[in-house]
């Protein structure tokens, strides 16, 4: 026979607590939530203090503690030790339902419109009750939780902007051989996090971050001499740099694609690509490398000169109107190009153009800074450049220009890339013509001998290498080197 203490709960509410209860359950006495120092904790969210206090209040041990909130004993131990934080928005929750925290106790979060207690639920009124249109605190409160959950944080975003920011700064001195697969790790870990979700700000953040992975990649790839996969890079690149908004990122993109055109000897397509561009942003600091790097160039070799040098020059202006690094910038760096960088590209432009003296000029002004920088690419290629110059003068210096070219073949240029190759190729084509002078046969058997090196042909294998001076003869690789 059923007491008055054990017989059937009277409604549906109270019958689910009631029937889920334990046989001895642990409870916190009402007076615990009167406790001012208890409601002041829970309003500032200091979990670890109210727990505290109200375990001591209500004179239970911890593992009891831990069994009525369904947080773990060694946790609750460091909570209340001031040692971890209660911050995940779902335990939060778990907790202030598990205390049955009344509303006055409730953190400054979920006090607004607090449920109503049990007690009210339990009305044995016959007239119907009117359906709240409200949802709960905590059913906002974990709606909430979900929607800004993220497998990434600030720090880690921070991370993989260093890691970015250390291979461009290590660029020059390893060479795409040894980077790329570090930046190609680099990169498939953006891809495993973008998989995740993250809140707009810091997915905007990743997107840009693969962006400037797959950038790189593509630009190694041009250097290394794979056209196919720095195309498929560059298409990443851009597409995700178009996803943020990017612009300086999108003209840094077309920057390297008209790179690849023009190392393989595509020169139409690389100033198609410059010129795209410069459609972004005519006025960006961005638009310099375009310029310079992109249009001249290109020019220079389709034998343009009025065409380059309005292109150099305009290059020239833009860098007045904006502050820019100093020194000699890494070629690999998405920061706009500094004047020496600008100048040791319209350097080479010229060299296309057969203007010795430019040559000289342009290489006289930046050669200090050359010299003293860690760019072993750039003393080789302005070496190769003014060595070029030298034989297309009216009065071609010979000795000098092989002495030049002997110089970067002895100091090995730094690991192997595709310009620096092309380059040194194209000064044996030009000096074909002095093929009996002592200095040029010794050019050409250095030549040789550094081409066999295994990186050195993992290059020109696996590029189209344009070894002329111009556009107008051009050789199979196999041919410079005979």
């Amino acid at each position: 026979m059923l007491s008055r203490y054990n017989r059937e709960p009277c409604c549906g509410p109270c019958s689910q607590l009631l029937t889920a209860a334990e046989p001895h359950p642990v409870r916190v006495p009402e007076h615990v939530w009167q406790d001012t120092k208890v409601v002041m904790a829970m309003h500032d969210g200091d979990f670890g203090s109210a727990l505290a206090r109200v375990r001591k209040l209500a004179s239970l041990r911890q593992e009891e503690m831990a069994r009525v909130t369904g947080l773990s004993q060694p946790f609750l131990s460091a909570l209340e030790s001031g040692s971890r934080r209660l911050t995940h928005y779902d335990k939060i929750v778990t907790v202030l339902e598990r205390l049955n925290v009344p509303k006055h106790a409730l953190p400054q979060l979920f006090a607004q419109n607090a449920p109503k207690p049990v007690e009210a639920a339990c009305s044995h009124s016959d007239e119907p009750v009117a359906q709240e249109p409200w949802e709960s605190p905590l059913d906002v409160a974990r709606r909430l939780s979900a929607t800004i959950t993220s497998n990434t944080d600030p720090a880690t975003l921070t991370v993989l902007a260093q890691q970015i920011g250390a291979i461009v700064d290590r660029y020059e001195a390893d060479g795409p051989h040894r980077l790329a697969p570090k930046t190609a790790e680099l990169r498939n870990f953006i891809q495993t996090l973008l998989e995740g979700r993250q809140p707009p700000g810091q997915r905007a953040e990743l997107y840009r971050l693969a962006a400037q992975a797959s950038g790189l990649l593509s630009y190694m790839a041009v250097n290394a001499g794979h056209d196919a996969i720095a195309e498929a890079y560059s298409t990443e690149a851009l597409q995700l740099a178009q996803e943020v908004d990017d612009s300086e990122l999108m003209m840094w993109i077309f920057g390297t694609r008209s790179l690849g055109a023009y190392y393989a000897g595509r020169y139409d397509q690389a100033l198609k690509c410059a010129d795209a561009g410069l459609a972004i942003d005519p006025g960006n600091a961005q638009a310099i490398r375009l310029l310079v790097n992109g249009r001249a160039r290109a020019l220079g070799k389709l034998g343009d000169a009025t065409g380059a040098q309005r292109a150099i020059a305009e290059a020239e202006d833009l860098s007045n109107d904006h502050r820019l690094p100093c020194g000699l910038t890494p070629c690999i760096s998405f920061a706009p190009y500094s004047i020496a960088r600008t100048l040791a590209n319209a350097a080479t432009a010229h060299v296309a153009l057969g203007n010795t003296r430019e040559v000289i000029e342009y290489a006289e002004q930046v050669d200090e800074l050359v010299e003293q920088s860690d760019s072993a690419w750039s003393r080789a290629l302005v070496r190769l450049d003014v060595a070029t110059a030298l034989l297309a003068d009216s009065h071609p210096d010979v000795e000098h220009a092989m002495m030049l070219g002997m110089q970067v073949l002895e100091a090995g240029g730094g690991p192997p890339i595709r310009s620096v190759i092309q380059r040194a190729g194209e000064l044996h084509v030009s000096a074909t013509t002095w093929h009996q002078i002592p200095a040029v046969k010794d050019y050409a058997e250095a030549l040789r001998s550094w081409h066999n090196a295994p990186l050195t042909q993992a290059v020109t294998s696996s590029a189209k290498m344009a070894l002329s001076s111009d556009s107008r003869k051009r050789r199979a690789p196999g041919a410079a080197y005979s």
